[in-house]
């Protein structure tokens, strides 16, 4: 973060030492220390009273650290969508993989175990279907560049915008053919 550094400047430009600034903002020295050094955020109260005190605005105070700010919580939310996404993949195999042989060797109980599976698969999928719709990335383009903290261009997100009606008709019968074909196997092994 850049405004332990600015903070400095500012105390010395106006000929302050770091106890006048704690006497005037109603903080300790140790306080404004840890402020300059970065090891704390003043709260906005603080940020207000240092801005009047210093003759700036507060946007000039804290400006970068907004950016810095948003990139830390666009990388929360990329990996959050990530560890979401993982989830999903595993349990959808695993839906797969685990239908005939729950059921046919566990009968009623492995179906219900398998209907846990599927519950937890819809979960995970809805969830990560918010996400994405959260951050406005239906593409396999935009999910990609989403996923590692990008930003397509605005000629190459009109591009894709224009893919998603069509995505989602595959999709609807990618996912019609495979349930076709995992209930035609399930009813020729039971």
């Amino acid at each position: 973060m850049e405004l332990g550094q600015r903070i400095k400047d500012c105390r010395t430009e106006k000929g302050m030492t770091q106890e006048e600034l704690a006497d005037r903002i109603y903080v300790s020295r140790q306080t404004i220390s840890s402020r300059e050094n970065d090891k704390s955020y003043p709260d906005v109260h603080s940020l207000l009273m240092m801005g009047d005190l210093f003759g700036v605005s507060l946007d000039t105070l804290i400006k970068g650290d907004i950016e810095i700010m948003k990139e830390k919580v666009d990388k929360s939310v990329v990996d959050g969508f990530k560890k979401d996404n993982w989830i999903f993949a595993v349990l959808a195999l695993l839906c797969i993989l685990s239908a005939v042989p729950l059921m046919k060797y566990l009968g009623a109980i492995g179906t219900l175990i398998w209907g846990i599976i599927v519950s937890g698969t819809l979960f995970y999928a809805l969830k990560v279907e918010k996400a994405k719709k959260d951050n406005d990335v239906y593409t396999y383009k935009e999910i990609v560049a989403f996923y590692n903290g990008e930003k397509l261009d605005s000629i190459e997100k009109a591009r894709e915008e224009g893919k998603r009606e069509y995505q989602k008709a595959i999709f609807l019968l990618i996912g019609a053919l495979a349930g076709i074909i995992i209930a035609f196997f399930i009813h020729q092994l039971i």
